[in-house]
C-alpha cells in the first residue's frame, strides 16, 4: 500500500475509536480527523472546510429547521391525534410510525420522511413515557429501510440503476427494486416493532422538559367556530382525559362555577377552566377547539381595556399606549415566584401586566391547589410557577423588578390554526420538491426555510436555535474525510483484497461479501459515495465469478441503505442523534442486529428474485 493508504487508515481507526471512546464530543473528534488529513496531505488545505458547503449539510440544518417550525405551530398535534390511537401502547405505536415512515420513504426523500414525522415521534414518546430516542431511532431506521423499495427512495438506488446502463442491460426501472426491497423492509419493521426498540439505549434529554412544575391552571374560551359548541362538559371529559387535561371551573356571565354540573352545555364566550399538565396543554385546547383566554390573538381587548383581563385602570392613572402583544420575537417563559417577591397577593388585574409591561399571564400552576376564583384576579402566591407570553425582554423585565426566578423558555404551543396550516403547506411543498425532482434536496428545503421565516411561521431568533451545530460540525469536517478515502483508493483495495481471498469462486458467498463490505462502508462513508465506489467492484466480481451483475448491483443498492451503526452513515441517523440524547456508539445495539437480519433475509432472497 502506499503511504497515503496508510495514513487515511490509521486516521480513520483512531477517528473511530475516539468516537466509540466517548470522551470528546464528537465534533470535536470530527475536527480532529480532518485536520490530520490536511497534515497528512491527504486533503487540499483550500478544501478543508468545502465539506460545509455540501447539500447533506445544507439539508440537515434546514430539516431541523422545518422540523421546529411543525412542532412549534401546533400542526403536529393534530397529526399526532389522528395518527396514534389514545389507548395504544409502545408496541403499536412504534409499529404505526415505523411503518408509515417506511411508506413514505418509497416515495419521497427518506430525510423529508423523517423531517415530517420526527416531531409527533418526540411527542408520542412523551405520551408513552418512553426516551424519546427509544421512539425516534426506529423512525429513522424504519425510514431507511423505506428508501430503498423503489427507485427513487433514495438515492443510491439511482446510483445503482445508471450502473447497470452501462452494462448494455439499460437502467433499473421504477419498481425493479420492490420484491427485494420490500421484503427486506417488512421484516425489518416488523422487527424493530416487536423486539428492535427495546434494544435502543435509554437516554433522557436534560433541560426544562425535565422539570416538573406541576399541573397548569388555565382558561379558555368557547369561541363561536369552537368544536365544543354545544357539547356538554360530560361529552368532552373523556376526549380531555386522555390528554391528561380535566375541566375544573366553568365561568359564565362573568360568574365562576366552581364545580359544574356535567350536563352543562358550552356557549359561545363561556369560559372553561382546565387543569392540564404543561406538556399535554397545547393538545387539550386544540382537541376541543378552545382558545387561550389571555392571548391576545385570539381575543383583541377592545378599546377600553387596558388591563389584564379587562379591568379599567384607576382614574388617577393615565392609561399608557397598547403595545401588540403578539409579535415575531414572543415567547412564552415560565417564572417561580419567590418568598417575600412584590408579586405576593397580588393579582394580573393589579398588576396591569399587559399594559404596563406588555406581556401576559396565560397560566398558573401552583401544587396542591386547584380551586382559584378567576385567573386574572387569583393572588399570586410564593412559589407558584407563571407561565408568561411576551418578548424576552419584556419578561427579564418583569422578572428583574418582581424577584421571579425564570426557569426556561417552555416549548408549549399555544394551537394557531393559521401559522399550523402555514408550515404543513410549506413543509409538504419542500418535500415534493425534492421527492419529484423539481429541485436538489438541499434548496428545496432551503426555500421551505426562507418562505417559514418570510411569512412568520417561527420567530426569527429561533430559526438558528433550531439547528443542532454540533451535528453540522460532524458531517461538515467528515465529509472530506469520506472523500479521502476515496481519492486515494482505500475504499476499493480494502473490498477488493476481501472479495479475492474469500469468495474461492463461490458466487453466493461473493454476494454476500459484497452486500457486508457495502454495508460497513456505508456506516463511515455517504452512502451515494458508497455506492459509486461498490458498483464497479460488483459488476467486475459479478463477471469474474461467471454471474449476471443485477443480483450484485441490488445488494450494493441494499448495503448502501442499511446505514444502522454509526451517527454518520446516514443523514437520518445524525439527525436523531441530538434529538436522541444518543452518543456515537449508541447506534449499534440495534444497528448490528438489524442489519445482520438484513444480509440473512438478502442471502436468501436476492438469488430468487435475480437469479446468479
Amino acid at each position: 500500500m502506499r503511504f497515503d493508504q496508510h495514513a487515511i487508515l490509521i486516521i480513520l481507526a483512531i477517528t473511530v475509536g475516539m468516537f466509540v471512546w466517548g470522551k470528546w464530543r464528537h465534533d470535536m473528534v470530527a475536527i480532529g480527523a480532518l485536520l490530520a488529513c490536511v497534515l497528512a496531505g491527504l486533503v487540499p488545505a483550500t478544501a478543508a472546510f468545502a465539506g460545509f458547503g455540501h447539500p447533506a449539510v445544507v439539508t440537515v440544518a434546514c430539516v431541523l429547521v422545518l422540523s421546529r417550525s411543525l412542532l412549534a405551530s401546533g400542526a403536529i398535534d393534530a397529526v399526532t391525534r389522528r395518527l396514534i390511537p389514545a389507548s395504544s401502547g409502545p408496541t403499536v405505536t412504534i409499529a404505526v410510525l415505523t411503518g408509515l415512515g417506511a411508506l413514505l420513504s418509497a416515495f419521497m426523500n427518506n430525510i423529508g420522511t423523517l423531517a415530517l414525522l420526527m416531531p409527533v415521534a418526540i411527542q408520542v414518546a412523551a405520551k408513552q413515557g418512553l426516551p424519546p430516542g427509544r421512539v425516534l431511532m426506529p423512525l429513522a431506521f424504519g425510514s431507511i429501510l423505506g428508501g430503498m423499495t423503489t427507485l427513487i427512495g433514495t438515492p443510491p438506488n439511482l446510483i445503482v440503476s445508471g450502473f447497470r446502463e452501462t452494462t448494455g442491460a439499460g437502467s433499473f426501472a421504477m419498481f425493479d427494486f420492490t420484491p427485494v426491497g420490500l421484503v427486506v423492509a417488512g421484516i425489518g419493521v416488523l422487527f424493530i416493532a416487536l423486539v428492535g426498540w427495546r434494544l435502543v439505549p435509554a437516554r433522557e434529554r436534560t433541560g426544562i422538559e425535565g422539570f416538573d412544575t406541576g399541573a397548569y391552571i388555565t382558561e379558555a374560551r368557547v369561541a363561536d367556530n369552537s368544536k365544543a359548541l354545544g357539547k356538554s362538559l360530560r361529552e368532552i371529559g373523556p376526549i380531555l382525559r386522555e390528554l391528561d387535561a380535566q375541566v375544573i371551573g366553568l365561568v359564565r356571565n362573568q360568574f365562576r362555577v366552581s364545580i359544574p354540573n356535567s350536563g352543562y352545555v358550552l356557549q359561545s364566550g363561556d369560559i372553561v377552566v382546565i387543569e392540564a399538565e404543561p406538556d399535554s396543554l397545547a393538545s387539550a385546547l386544540s382537541s376541543i377547539g378552545l382558545t387561550l383566554e389571555g392571548d391576545p390573538r385570539n381575543k383583541p381587548p377592545k378599546p377600553d381595556e387596558t388591563t389584564q383581563g379587562g379591568a379599567p385602570a384607576a382614574a388617577d392613572e393615565k392609561p399608557k399606549a397598547q403595545k401588540p402583544a403578539e409579535t415575531d420575537d414572543t415567547s412564552l417563559i415560565e417564572l417561580t415566584v419567590r418568598p417575600g417577591s412584590d408579586l405576593v397577593g397580588r393579582s394580573a388585574t393589579d398588576l396591569q401586566l399587559r399594559t404596563r409591561f406588555h406581556i401576559n399571564l396565560l397560566a398558573l400552576s401552583r401544587r396542591g391547589k386547584r380551586s382559584i376564583r378567576r385567573l386574572r384576579s387569583e393572588p399570586i402566591q410564593a412559589g407558584d410557577v407563571l407561565l408568561m407570553q411576551g418578548t424576552p425582554d419584556a419578561i427579564q423585565g418583569f422578572s428583574a423588578e418582581f424577584g421571579c426566578i425564570p426557569l426556561a423558555e417552555r416549548s408549549i404551543r399555544i394551537p394557531d390554526k393559521r401559522r399550523a396550516y402555514t408550515a404543513t403547506l410549506i413543509m409538504v411543498a419542500a418535500i415534493a420538491g425534492a421527492a419529484f425532482g423539481l429541485l436538489p434536496a438541499a434548496i428545496s428545503f432551503a426555500a421551505g426555510v426562507l418562505a417559514m421565516m418570510v411569512l412568520r411561521v417561527v420567530p426569527l431568533r429561533t430559526v438558528y436555535e433550531a439547528v443542532d451545530w454540533p451535528v453540522v460540525v460532524l458531517l461538515g469536517a467528515l465529509i472530506p474525510v469520506a472523500g479521502a478515502m476515496e481519492s486515494t483508493g482505500t475504499a476499493d483495495l480494502i473490498a477488493r483484497v476481501l472479495l479475492g481471498s474469500l469468495a474461492r469462486g463461490e458466487p453466493l458467498v461473493g454476494l454476500a461479501i459484497i452486500l457486508v463490505i457495502t454495508m460497513t462502508l456505508s456506516d463511515f462513508m455517504n452512502n451515494a459515495a458508497t455506492a459509486a465506489v461498490m458498483c464497479p467492484i460488483a459488476i467486475s466480481t459479478a463477471l469474474q465469478l461467471g454471474s449476471r451483475p443485477d443480483p450484485f448491483l441490488m445488494a450494493v443498492a441494499v448495503g448502501a441503505s442499511c446505514a444502522f451503526l454509526t451517527p454518520i452513515g446516514h443523514q437520518n441517523n445524525t439527525l436523531i442523534l441530538g434529538p436522541g440524547g444518543f452518543r456515537f456508539g449508541d447506534y449499534w445495539k440495534l444497528g448490528l442486529p438489524l442489519e445482520i437480519l438484513v444480509i440473512a433475509i438478502c442471502v436468501i432472497v436476492l438469488p430468487l428474485f435475480w437469479p446468479l
